[in-house]
Formats: structure tokens, sequence, C-alpha cells
């Protein structure tokens, strides 16, 4: 079975801030659909110990930007909230 390439996460992320979002775009701004089940698919596989080593730095990179995207939203909440000093 070949699978189609797949996009970094960071890349994607960084295209969607380029088009500067807004604060409502930012807080519901979740990662395209097939970014979403390639990162199921390696949480499967994890689960399963068969991850090979690229697979491993791959869902590095979505953990590292969930949690980029994660502080983002909350930084940008606190500020609508003006509760951010």
């Amino acid at each position: 079975m070949i699978e189609a390439p797949v996009r970094d996460v960071f890349a994607v992320i960084t295209d969607f801030l380029a088009d500067d979002p807004t604060d409502e775009e930012l807080l519901a701004y979740k990662m395209p659909e097939d970014l979403q089940r390639r990162v199921h698919h390696l949480l499967d596989r994890n689960g399963e110990d068969e991850l090979t080593c690229e697979e491993r730095h791959e869902l590095n990179d979505f953990i590292r930007a969930n949690r980029m995207i994660t502080t983002l939203k909350i930084r940008t909440e606190l500020r609508m909230r003006g509760l951010d000093g």
C-alpha cells in the first residue's frame, strides 16, 4: 500500500498563522483532517510499539505542535478576557 506524502505539521501551522487569523479563528483552529488521521494512525502504531524511528520523530512533532497551539489558545483566551497581565 502506497501512502500519500505526509505534510509537515509545523508548515501547516505556520501557513495558518501567516494568514493572520482573528482571535476567534485561532481559538477554533483544528488540525486539518488528513493530519488528524495521521496522528491517530501514529498513536495506534505507538500503542502497539510498531513505530519506526522516523514515525517516532513525526509523532513527537505532533506533540510539540499540539502544545504550541494549546499555549497560543490559552494566551489568546486570557488576553481576550483581560487576564494577560
